[in-house]
């Protein structure tokens, strides 16, 4: 499965843009600021429904336009085309479609177009708060599990809901242990349910990780993820149930997955306060990979890769070996960022990996060769 084609209006600083691209690698190339990522975003949104950087969506209309919309056809090897549309205009509910058929619930498109982005905000996994950590296992998982996202859409709504419960009982001074009661148990099962499946994904996960860790790194490092949740020693009706008087204080839900986190560990050690830059960068890279692999392993065929500007702080012998790793036959259609043209094209002149090059200047993009 790949995407043959992409057309773009007013996204973000795109003015219009009509692209047909290699099954195997594509590279656009451009100054910071030019574009890039906008492209690589688009191609992000026809998978997730929204932009890898959670904007609003008014936001990714360009400045001075009422609208965008991002069209897609995707080849599959045994299927017919498929066409799949955004149309966001600026006071009107989202527009998605696949083969022209509207979406009642975006959920239902999530999985169908597998892509895995490593980016330089990655980092932030490791850097950043264990919100960052939940949300990356829980796209993972939800890319291949529809259980598994209709379980967390499930456990966000009882906990939205729970939460505005304990903000009136503080508004209005008064207690229903019976109402908080209900929330209770549609907050237990959904999150049980999700507990279970972590651990099921991490024991599965780390060992593709721990591979994809050697390759890119080229060391012997021990890397490790480690699952940090209350519920590993008490049943989530019983850790609500105790922390019930704090969650009053609070009018907040103090305890359930919403509070898990990974631990990030190298040699036995934090990655965040023992890590050097470039063993962090490896691991993040790495980490990206692995959910690659773990995805393919799952759904049978590969899902799209995205490359956003990660050469940056790789020396040239790693950037080499990446480029060569994906473009071999394991990995399917690969799309990078840089903003150096000459190094892209040397690393291209090196390999006889089939490619397109794209030139992206203030929002236009032409094909180069």
């Amino acid at each position: 499965m790949y995407l043959h084609e992409l057309k773009l209006a007013n996204f973000k600083n795109c003015e219009s843009a009509e692209l047909v691209f290699s099954e195997k690698v594509n590279c656009f190339v451009g100054l910071n600021g030019a574009g890039k990522t906008n492209i690589i975003d688009a191609i992000y949104y026809l998978s997730f429904c929204k932009s890898f950087f959670n904007a609003p969506e008014k936001l990714n209309i360009r400045h001075g336009q009422d609208f965008f919309s991002i069209h897609g056809r995707y080849v599959h090897d045994d299927k017919e085309d498929v066409q799949v549309a955004c149309i966001q205009k600026c006071d009107a509910k989202k527009s998605f479609r696949f083969n022209k058929k509207e979406y009642n619930r975006l959920s239902e498109h999530i999985g169908k177009f597998p892509l895995v982005m490593i980016s330089p905000y990655d980092r932030d996994l490791i850097n950043g708060g264990s919100e960052l950590r939940r949300k990356f296992i829980d796209g993972v998982i939800s890319q291949f599990d529809p259980m598994y996202l209709n379980a967390l859409v499930k456990y966000n709504r009882a906990l939205l809901q729970r939460n505005m419960q304990l903000r009136q009982f503080a508004e209005h001074r008064v207690f229903d242990s019976e109402l908080l009661h209900l929330w209770d148990e549609q907050l237990a099962v959904s999150g049980e349910e999700i507990h279970d499946k972590r651990h099921q994904f991490l024991d599965d996960f780390l060992p593709i990780f721990q591979h994809h860790y050697e390759m890119v790194s080229g060391g012997s490092e021990r890397v490790e993820i480690g699952y940090l949740s209350k519920l590993d020693h008490k049943p989530l009706r019983e850790l609500l149930e105790e922390n019930q008087q704090q969650d009053m204080a609070t009018s907040y839900t103090n305890v359930g997955i919403h509070k898990d986190d990974l631990e990030l560990g190298l040699n036995g050690f934090p990655l965040k306060r023992f890590g050097s830059q470039g063993q962090q960068k490896s691991f993040v890279v790495a980490i990206r990979l692995a959910q690659f692999e773990y995805n393919y392993r799952k759904i049978g065929y590969k899902p799209i890769l995205l490359l956003d500007d990660i050469f940056d702080k790789l020396d040239d012998q790693r950037v080499m070996q990446l480029v060569r790793l994906v473009g071999d036959d394991h990995f399917g259609q690969v799309f990078i960022t840089d903003t150096q043209r000459q190094r892209v094209e040397r690393l291209f002149d090196d390999t006889d990996i089939q490619h397109k090059l794209f030139e992206v200047n203030a929002g236009t993009i032409r094909e180069i060769g």
